[in-house]
């Protein structure tokens, strides 16, 4: 398994100037090796005579069908002419969103930082090797293995999705996250077997389901170990095929004779959100993990003859499809997975139904008639533009109805026409009537239940659906990948990401205007204000690309001076009041940028502005934007940073940057908390301990909370939990460096949990001892009398002698702790309540907590272990 050698391997072989280590993990060297599309597919000259249908009601020509539907739909009648004058500052915040901030500069390829706005900060969620069970071990470099890597959280996230549960007021939530590859190069220390490679690799392929956390809706998530919903989905899994081709003979194995029950899956992409709250995933680039025999259908899926980079036929024989009883193993991938994340018992689902191709995701609406549809790219060079329009309807709360409407349906492919085919010269100039545009149609693939494609059935349409596309004549696209509807118009959305090979393997045409396409550009399309509808009018909304570097570039025509460079559109999202938001993948190889994640303004005289909200450190894509602008905030997955280093000579370091290593990661951009001059909204000055309170505060030493309006509290009469009495005994010591056990002290403790670092200090610091079962009992107020014991064994366990009387009336001078409650009262660091108790069995409260580390340090110099023997 020689991974190291990829850059040099690659150097002569990609094309578009993408990472060679990308191009070689990510998709096979799938441009390296041409494009799989061979077929002779008319373009938009040869099939203007195709217009749809409705062209006599709209002026009886093909452009009047563009130009007429864009004049009952305000975001395709924006004026291409009449741009704001130069000069003209719109307004921060497009549409009223709350999220509103100052777009960056543009990030050097180079720098190996994280980079959002002023005013704004980032906090990782979840990385790779967060455990997300307590029986998982926390992540080790140098300790990896297959059965830790199922328990953790898995390699390079790409598609993310965050559903608030219900009943929690905002503050718990359930996401779920896919993994699409590996990088061997940069995952395992030198000496690594190929066995613990292969093994590993697989294991961090797959799925995450995973609880959040946070305190209010302006802090930020956290991940939750053992969460109820907690789960990862893995080689190990079963996953259920629905559909016409369910039980095919194209899809039998010797391991699974019905056809229908598939281990696993591969490669996953982009996703979707369906209105009844599973998740869809997007199997891709599966091609790069098989040995075939060569046939039409594997060259037309970019499935090779050699020996695969990863290896895995090498241990597992269903990934070689030249042996008996495999042969269809690589047909049981390319599908379109549907998982509920709300039951960690249930299993997959793939869909035959939506096709077979090398899907970038799926997002699904649900049309006037109660009919649901779906829009998938089939993400590569010249392929093509899919929907899916499900044949039962939705019903409102009926779930498990609703999670049956993927299984049946029908399935079309886009063909598109052109208003000025005879102008496109593969410039990217403008044609003379100010707009890329026309219209097109939905050719049915499957419809009714019957194959509409000549000589094949509806199992080999499914199976084979790139070759069934072609014999239809759809049309070839730049690499159609993210297709998304806008909830709040109707229209559809589609990122061209980019293709080098335009103008060369195929003529550039109005839907793909630019030869040697490196930018990539995204589509707007309107279907007549009906999802079902064959027929579609489209217009180019972006030509991506960096002004300054190429004449090229449109937006709709905002000045191209006013926005944000940006190439290679990739993953698409909305806010809640329609702005469309861009993450991009392959900006560092086009436009020498690191990949960010970009808002455009679709409605007024703003159409068309980019603005860049966020920049991923050096070698990283962006994917899987989540937008809750209501919060002020946003979440992107970082996958591959630093791709192109090697273990030990790593060129990225993010999320932690300690020197160790890159780790994919799930990002959370939030505004920063601006402290007030008196921090917390239920003290202040002339309240009992509030200089106490300020104190421990200012110094780290105790934390407030963020409620849900926003402002802070410390709750002063709250009891402070055992394991919290432990962070502030910590933190006042100086938050010293911990070697963390290999056995753990406490049954009730493991890592990852709230504290688990200060407790294990606590105890080998022999400031707590526990209980005699074992248990630290972390939640459990701690005591007055035990506070007391806590603070005594800090200062060193002085040596004092035991009392001969009561220190307080309530505290017998046999009791348990009377020595160490009466050395607080000797060196005034407790005075007792005003009856002359001290109330042992209490529960100790924040405010006199903070008031007791203030006197033992601040008022007596008692530093920790000061009196130590």
């Amino acid at each position: 398994m020689a991974l190291i050698d990829l850059p040099l391997l690659m150097k002569d072989h990609v094309r578009g100037k993408r990472s060679p280590v990308t191009c070689a993990l990510k998709c096979g060297n799938q441009c390296a090796l041409g494009p799989c599309n061979h077929s002779d597919n008319p373009s938009f000259r040869d099939i203007v005579s195709s217009a749809i249908s409705r062209r006599a009601m709209l002026g009886g020509t093909t452009a009047a069908i563009a130009i007429g539907v864009a004049g009952t739909q305000g975001a395709l009648a924006a004026p291409q002419g009449a741009a704001p004058a130069l000069g003209t500052a719109p307004a921060l915040a497009p549409g009223g969103t709350p999220l509103d901030f100052t777009a960056i500069e543009s990030v050097a390829s180079d720098v190996d930082e994280f980079t959002v706005p002023e005013g704004f900060e980032w906090h990782p969620v979840i990385r790779w090797g967060d455990p997300l069970f307590s029986d998982a071990p926390a992540f080790d470099w140098d300790a990896q293995s297959a059965e830790a890597q199922k328990r953790q959280f898995g390699y390079n996230n790409d598609y993310t999705e965050i559903q608030e549960i219900p009943g929690s007021d905002g503050l718990r939530a359930v996401m779920f996250v896919n993994h699409e590859y590996t990088n061997e190069n940069i995952m395992f220390p030198a000496g690594t077997s190929e066995e613990d490679m292969i093994e590993i690799g697989m294991a961090a392929h797959g799925l995450t389901v995973v609880e959040l956390e946070r305190e209010s809706r302006k802090a930020p998530y956290t991940y939750v170990i053992d969460g109820e919903l907690n789960r990862r989905i893995t080689f190990d899994d079963d996953f259920e095929m629905t559909g016409a081709a369910a039980g095919s003979e194209l899809l039998v194995t010797q391991d699974d004779p019905t056809g229908t029950l598939v281990k696993g899956t591969l490669n996953n992409c982009a996703g979707g959100l369906t209105p009844w709250g599973t998740l869809l995933t997007g199997e891709e680039n599966f091609h790069q993990y098989f040995v075939t025999p060569g046939s039409e259908s594997d060259q037309r899926y970019g499935i090779g003859t050699e020996a695969t980079q990863r290896g895995w036929e090498t241990r597992y024989p269903r990934f070689d499809t030249r042996l008996e009883g495999y042969q269809n193993e690589a047909n049981r991938f390319g599908w379109i997975v549907e998982v509920d994340p709300w039951d960690p018992t249930s299993t997959p689902k793939k869909h035959s139904a939506l096709g077979r191709f090398k899907h970038e995701g799926a997002n699904v609406r649900v049309a006037e008639d109660g009919r649901v549809v779906a829009y998938s790219g089939d993400d590569e060079v010249f392929d093509y533009l899919y929907k899916f329009v499900s044949r039962d309807t939705y019903v409102e709360g009926d779930r498990a109805h609703n999670m049956t409407l993927l299984s049946e349906g029908d399935l079309y492919v886009a063909a598109f026409t052109a208003t000025s085919p005879e102008e496109i010269d593969g410039s990217g100039d403008l044609p003379a009537d100010g707009a890329f545009d026309g219209g097109g149609s939905w050719i049915p693939l499957v419809q009714d239940g019957e194959s509409q494609v000549e000589d094949m059935s509806v199992e080999e349409v499914l199976v084979f659906t790139r070759l069934a596309a072609d014999k239809v004549g759809a049309t070839k696209m730049d690499r159609p990948e993210d297709v998304e509807p806008s909830p709040t118009t109707g229209l559809v959305y589609v990122a061209l990401t980019k293709n080098s090979g335009r103008g060369t393997d195929a003529p550039a045409d109005e839907m793909n205007p630019r030869s040697n396409n490196r930018d990539g550009h995204v589509i707007e399309m309107d279907e007549l204000g009906d999802p079902t509808s064959p027929e579609f009018a489209w217009k180019i909304l972006l030509l991506c690309g960096d002004p300054e570097q190429i004449d090229t570039t449109y937006f709709s025509g905002f000045p191209r001076d006013q926005v944000s460079p940006i190439s290679c559109p990739d993953n698409l999202a909305f806010d809640s009041v329609g702005n469309l938001w861009i993450s991009t993948d392959g900006q560092p190889g086009s436009i020498g940028k690191n990949d960010g994640l970009f808002r455009v303004t679709l409605e007024g005289e703003s159409r068309g502005r980019v603005e860049q909200f966020l920049a991923v450190p050096r070698d990283a894509e962006t994917c899987g934007p989540v937008i809750r602008d209501q919060d002020r905030t946003a979440f992107v997955a970082v996958q591959h940073p630093g791709e192109n280093g090697e273990y030990g000579a790593h060129t990225s370091f993010f999320p932690d940057f300690d020197g160790t290593g890159p780790k994919p990661a799930v990002v959370q951009v939030l505004p920063t908390v601006q402290e007030p001059e008196h921090p917390f909204t239920d003290m202040g000055p002339g309240d009992e301990h509030y200089e106490s309170v300020l104190w421990a505060f200012e110094n780290g030493i105790a934390k407030g909370w963020t409620e849900a309006d926003g402002t802070a509290t410390f709750r002063p009469l709250q009891p402070v939990n055992r394991d919290a009495m432990a962070a502030f005994l910590y933190r006042l010591a100086g938050s010293p460096e911990v070697d963390l056990p290999r056995s753990e002290p406490f049954t009730d403790v493991r890592k990852g949990q709230a504290h688990y670092t200060e407790i294990i200090w606590a105890f080998q610091q022999g400031i707590t001892t526990g209980w005699s079962d074992r248990t630290f009992r972390p939640t459990q107020p701690i005591a007055r009398d035990a506070m007391a014991a806590f603070v005594y064994r800090y200062a060193g366990s002085p040596d004092v002698p035991r009392p001969t009387e009561r220190p307080f009336k309530d505290v017998p001078e046999s009791s348990q702790y009377a020595a160490e409650i009466a050395w607080l009262q000797e060196e005034g660091i407790t005075k007792g309540w005003w009856d002359g108790t001290y109330r042992p069995l209490s529960p100790m409260n924040r405010d006199a907590t903070a008031a007791f580390l203030h006197r033992l340090e601040e008022e007596q110099g008692i530093a920790f272990m000061s009196q130590a023997d």
